[in-house]
Formats: structure tokens, sequence, C-alpha cells
């Protein structure tokens, strides 16, 4: 189950007016919707809010929320901060099965670069998508999707079938191998190898 619970308070009031009222009084405002049911506008502490957030586990991950002795897993969809100050301003929290598949886009990390042969050759990693949608049990959703570039040379092609997903998970896109990254010679690296030629036609 979800490592972090969020302890909500039912808030009567909709509207601006009522959000600030409950920033006023130390509370970040926020909206639980999906299922079946309609949606109830809800608050969490603002402080224990942040302390959800810095975990780097609340946006995208399977979230305990609790109301009194009830409890039920959501998801933690969208948060929207202050421009200024970054303070939370207003939250979004989905209901969901947690053993249930949903779709949810998870990022694309990339590891060990530095050792890959490429590097070594003056070549550099091209991103083509730095998220991939996946369809997964809520309890199963992974905190990234990783690339293991060790071993990687100029020219290959990084594709979805590359990476790992949970058991039961799959992409949502089914129609082809997609391309997540390409590995190509670096504008600095062509330029190297073309000033080595020139000076060996020179030497000649």
């Amino acid at each position: 189950m979800a490592e972090i619970i969020l302890n909500v308070d039912v808030r009567e009031g909709v509207g601006t007016g009522s959000a600030r009222a409950v920033r006023r009084s130390g509370a970040v405002p926020g909206i639980l919707y999906g299922g079946d049911k309609a949606p109830v506008s809800i608050s969490v502490n603002e402080k224990d809010f942040r302390k959800s957030l810095y975990t780097g586990k609340l946006l995208g991950h399977l979230v305990t929320l609790k109301y009194g002795e009830e409890t039920q897993p959501v998801i933690a969809k969208t948060v929207q901060f202050d421009p200024v100050s970054d303070r939370p301003l207003h939250f979004d929290l989905m209901r969901v099965d947690a053993k249930a598949p949903l779709k949810i886009e998870i990022a694309v990390h990339f590891k060990n670069a530095d050792e890959a042969p490429f590097s070594r050759a003056g070549g550099m990693l091209e991103v083509v998508r730095h998220s991939v949608e996946i369809l997964v049990a809520a309890d199963k959703i992974p905190e990234e999707l990783v690339v293991d570039l060790k071993g990687r040379e100029i020219g290959e092609t990084i594709r979805m079938s590359d990476i790992t997903l949970p058991k039961g998970a799959s992409a949502t896109i089914t129609d082809r191998d997609f391309v997540i990254a390409t590995i190509k010679n670096s504008a600095a690296g062509q330029s190297d190898a073309g000033d080595t030629t020139a000076e060996a036609e020179t030497e000649a």
C-alpha cells in the first residue's frame, strides 16, 4: 500500500473565496474526484502536505487518503504552486482501486552514460521521450522507468522494449516498439574527426 498518508478535512465552501480562507488557516485546498462518486472539496494541513511533497513520492503515486476512520487509495494527479513563493495552492486527488490498472505517465531516467562507449567516443544521447504512458496497477506504479546505457555505442537506438516494466504493466502504445532515445555523433565529435582527417591529409 502507499507510503504516504494524507489526513484530509472536508470543506463546505467552493470557489476562490473559500480556497483563500483555507490557505489563511494554514491548509491547502484540493479536490477529490473519480470513481462513481461526486467530487468532494477537501483540504490538508500545509506543513504535512509539504512534507509529503518533499519525499518525491506524492505526485503520480499511490497515496492513502484518511478522513476520520475512513481510508481509501488515491493518486495525486496535480499540484498548483504560487509562481513567486512556490507555496502549494491547490491539489487534485483521483480515487482508484489499488489493484485495478490505470493509465499514468512515468518519467524515463538514463543511467551509466559516463561509462558507456558512446560517451568516450564523443557521442551524445538524444532523448525522444522524457516520459512514457503505461497501463499499470495502482499499487505497482514505478517511481521511474530506467534505461541502462552501459555498453551502448554510437548509432544505437533505444526502444520501449529496452525498458523493464513492473509485472503486469504495459505501454499504452501497442502498435509499435517506439523510440525512447538515439545515440548520435555530437557536433564536437564530428568536428574533431574532421580536424584529424584534415591534419592527416596535410601531412601526406
